[in-house]
């Protein structure tokens, strides 16, 4: 009897490169929700709280917390955007200009709660610059971080408050956030880094 045809080890050995959806549109959008409440009971009773975002998919993330925390906690939630590309720790070492977005906080952060939001907590650098662009704006009593997705392999000793999914992940692969005011739709992906 004749054994049925199989595919080559060197093609058995190709990594599956086709993206895999972790999160889509409903599970962003619950995965916020219970971020916002998670926000309020902790640090609704601290005093006022002012949700930043971090160019660039951090801003709309947190321009949809802000409302949600707000309603939770029955008082305004001040938001802004804060761009970190010139406070990068490997700026002398990048060979593209950075792209600079605005840095936008017309509320004064002394004294106040600062959550910090970014789409993806990998390493901590971008979140170690976020928080040294931060301190340059004012004194807050209190800096927290949310973040969508922590997908670990962490090279600092940074660590989120609020998380809506932990994603285990190797350093070979890629996760792509997107969000529908920048890409369309609300989608967690995550693919095979494709090596030359």
């Amino acid at each position: 009897m004749r054994r049925p045809l199989t595919r080559s080890r060197e093609a058995r050995k190709e990594p599956d490169i086709t993206p895999k959806t972790v999160l889509d549109g409903d599970s962003v959008r619950r995965a916020l929700t219970r971020i916002a409440h998670e926000i309020a009971e902790r640090d609704a009773r601290h005093g006022p709280i002012v949700i930043v975002g971090i160019h660039r998919r951090g801003v709309p993330l947190a321009m949809r917390l802000a409302p949600e925390v707000s309603a939770l906690v029955g008082a305004p939630v001040p938001t802004g955007s804060l761009d970190i590309a010139l406070y990068r720790d490997d700026l002398g070492t990048r060979t593209a200009t950075p792209v600079v977005h605005a840095t936008e906080v017309d509320v004064d952060l002394t004294g106040k709660t600062v959550v910090l939001v970014d789409d993806v907590l990998y390493t901590g650098r971008t979140t170690r610059a976020a928080i040294d662009a931060l301190f340059d704006l004012g004194r807050p009593a209190r800096v927290r971080l949310a973040v969508l997705v922590d997908r670990g392999h962490r090279e600092l000793p940074i660590r989120p408050d609020f998380v809506g999914k932990n994603l285990p992940t190797s350093s070979d692969e890629r996760v792509h956030v997107r969000v529908a005011e920048i890409d369309g739709d609300d989608e967690v992906t995550v693919e095979q880094a494709v090596t030359a």
